[in-house]
C-alpha cells in the first residue's frame, strides 16, 4: 500500500475542496511547495497533484507552482487537471512529473488514453457521483458507470486507476471502499483510492482487501485526524 498525500492546487495556493465544489475551498497554505517538502521529510514517495484550476479550464493554470515544487523537492509526482492534449502531457514531463493523471479526455476519448499510455507513465482518474462518471472538474456527471469506464482501461497499459468517490470527497466521512473494489476488479489495475479517507482504520480497511495498491490522503491529515508519519513508519 503506497500513500500518496494531496495537494490541490487553486490560485497558486493549497487547498481541499468539499465534494468537489469550488467554492468550497479552504486553504491550507500560501506555498505548496513547502508543504510537499514536508511530505518528503515525512517519508513520502509519492505526492499526489491536482490543478484545480486546470481541471475546470481544460489545460494547466498553476504552472508556476508546480515548476516550483519540482525544483524544491525530490519525491515521485503525479498531476492530473486540464491535460487532454499529447502536447500538454510532454510539457509536464519535461517540467519533471513523474505520473500524469488524464480523466476528462478517457471518458470521451479512451484511445487517446491508450496511445498515450503506451509512450508516457499514465494512470486514469475516474471520478464518480452515485457510481456515474464525473467529468469537466467534477461539473458534469456523465451517463457512464465508473465500472464500465473502467473496463476499458483492463490492457490499456496504464500504471493505476485513481477511483473518487466525489461524494464522499473532503468530507472526511469514510473511504468507500467497496467502490474501489469494483473498479480494481473490474480493471485489474493496480488501484489507488480517494475521497472520504477519515483515519488510520480507514487505511487498515483498505489493506485488509489486498486488492487495493494505494490511497490518496487530503483533508484526514490536514485536518489532523492522521498522523502520517507513523502511517509511512507502518507500512515501511
Amino acid at each position: 500500500m503506497t500513500l500518496y498525500p494531496a495537494i490541490d492546487l487553486k490560485d497558486g495556493k493549497a487547498v481541499r475542496l468539499t465534494k468537489g465544489l469550488m467554492d468550497s475551498a479552504k486553504i491550507y497554505s500560501d506555498e505548496p511547495w513547502s508543504l510537499v517538502k514536508k511530505f518528503e521529510e515525512m517519508g513520502a514517495e509519492w505526492v499526489h497533484l491536482v490543478d484545480l484550476n486546470g481541471a475546470f479550464a481544460g489545460e494547466p493554470k498553476n504552472l508556476d507552482e508546480i515548476i516550483k515544487i519540482r525544483e524544491n523537492c525530490n519525491v515521485k509526482l503525479e498531476l492530473g487537471g486540464g491535460i487532454r492534449d499529447e502536447t500538454t502531457i510532454v510539457k509536464m514531463l519535461k517540467i519533471g512529473i513523474d505520473r500524469i493523471i488524464l480523466g476528462s479526455i478517457a471518458v470521451k476519448n479512451p484511445q487517446f488514453v491508450r496511445d498515450m499510455a503506451a509512450k508516457y507513465p499514465i494512470a486514469v482518474g475516474i471520478d464518480a457521483i452515485d457510481g456515474y462518471v464525473a467529468v469537466e472538474g467534477w461539473g458534469e456527471v456523465s451517463t457512464m458507470k465508473a465500472t464500465d469506464l473502467a473496463k476499458e482501461f483492463a490492457d490499456a497499459g496504464v500504471e493505476a486507476i485513481i477511483c473518487t468517490d466525489v461524494g464522499q470527497d473532503g468530507t472526511l466521512a469514510g473511504v468507500n471502499v467497496q467502490f474501489t473494489l469494483d473498479i480494481a476488479r473490474a480493471s485489474g489495475v493496480s488501484t489507488i483510492a480517494s475521497g472520504g479517507v477519515k483515519d488510520e482504520e480507514d487505511i487498515k480497511k483498505l489493506i485488509e482487501t489486498k486488492e487495493i495498491d494505494g490511497v490518496i490522503i487530503g483533508k484526514a491529515y490536514y485536518e489532523e485526524r492522521l498522523d502520517l508519519p507513523k502511517m509511512f513508519k507502518l507500512l515501511d
